[in-house]
């Protein structure tokens, strides 16, 4: 059964991956994680653009895609993921994750696209357990 979910997170770390092969591993690790299976890919680079420098890397999955885009020379850096698949998965996988960048903040959407963009609640305001130190937001986009 396809159910079109949409994770789409926005945080500020202390520690971001800033080397394209740690990428390319982190990616292979979060598809394998949330029980996806890999079509192509990873494919990573790092960009050296003054103002958009970082790591980047993108996934394609059977039944969609993760990307991942790193601003590691600004304070803190910042880290910009998109979860997009017609299968199901638990965000919280995800937040796990990057935990290891030492995410200080964290803001996402986790959406239902199936017939619409209908958020979906994935913590209750105090849930302490996987926020571990992490501020978490939601919000408009």
């Amino acid at each position: 059964m396809l159910v079109h979910k949409h994770l789409i997170i926005r945080a500020e770390c202390l520690d971001p991956p800033t080397c394209p092969n740690y990428v390319e591993q982190w990616l292979k690790n979060v598809v394998e994680m949330i029980g996806m299976k890999i079509c192509k890919g990873p494919i990573t680079a790092y960009v050296d653009v003054k103002g958009n420098e970082g790591a980047t890397g993108v996934v394609i999955i059977e039944t969609s895609h993760v990307a991942i885009h790193v601003w590691d020379r600004q304070s803190p850096a910042l880290v910009q993921l998109d979860v997009y698949t017609c299968g199901d998965f638990e965000p919280r996988k995800i937040f796990n994750a990057l935990k290891e960048f030492e995410v200080k903040k964290l803001e996402y959407k986790y959406l239902d696209r199936e017939h619409g963009l209908i958020e979906i609640p994935v913590y209750a305001s105090n849930d302490e357990e996987i926020l571990d130190n992490m501020e978490t937001r939601t919000g408009n986009l």
